[in-house]
């Protein structure tokens, strides 16, 4: 099955609601989230391999997200119970052990296909599931960045983390941020007479 991928950046990320595991089912949408910023992002299967990892790092790095204004919200192909017994199982027995946001039920796909992040090929051997998309969400519910990972490879939560700081800077100030800009590094004014950027060009890129 052939599908139109809607997400892109700059645009409104695609709606999505459906049912959800934390701390008990509910139903979430996109539209809870309005006025913060939200990381969503897609992961292959539940009891799994390196999908625990990024998802117990996300949950361990939440209050960090919360410093930023943001939210967390994980989503599968897997059914709420499924989610639901995979957050309640221990950690020791290869479980979660308990989550601090909430993983999305997309069990007809329509999520995963929205956000170009479906298996479809049918002679694939892992047609059919996700592969690990990360998704940045501003308050106004514009896509902000969207990235994609294979399967074997895991994301870093630090990267998104920096990628969320840095879009909120730009937003409040107006100025751009430079290839691994930090918090406290050096930006730039979108203009090239701008005293910062010229500021930029002397201090540290003539030093590369």
């Amino acid at each position: 099955m052939s599908s139109v991928i809607k997400a892109m950046v700059r645009k409104a990320a695609p709606h999505f609601e459906g049912a959800a595991w934390h701390n008990g089912f509910k139903n979430i949408s996109l539209k809870d989230y309005s006025g913060r910023y939200l990381v969503f992002f897609s992961y292959p299967l539940d009891f799994t391999f390196v999908c625990p990892t990024e998802i117990l790092q996300f949950s361990d790095r939440i209050k960090d997200f919360d410093k930023l204004n943001t939210s967390v919200v994980g989503w599968s192909i897997d059914s709420k119970f499924s989610h639901m017994e995979w957050v309640q199982k221990p950690r020791e027995k290869g479980g979660l052990g308990g989550l601090e946001y909430p993983l999305l039920s997309d069990i007809t796909k329509k999520i995963s296909r929205d956000y170009g992040v479906l298996i479809e090929d049918p002679n694939d051997p892992d047609c059919g599931v996700t592969a690990r998309g990360t998704f940045i969400i501003d308050g106004n519910g514009i896509l902000r960045y969207m990235g994609i990972n294979d399967l074997p490879v895991g994301r870093s939560v630090d990267e998104v983390l920096r990628l969320v700081e840095a879009f909120q800077y730009t937003d409040k100030h107006g100025e751009v941020c430079p290839a691994g800009w930090e918090k406290g590094k050096h930006t730039m004014h979108p203009d090239h007479a701008s005293s910062k950027t010229q500021d930029y060009w002397a201090k540290v890129h003539a030093k590369r």
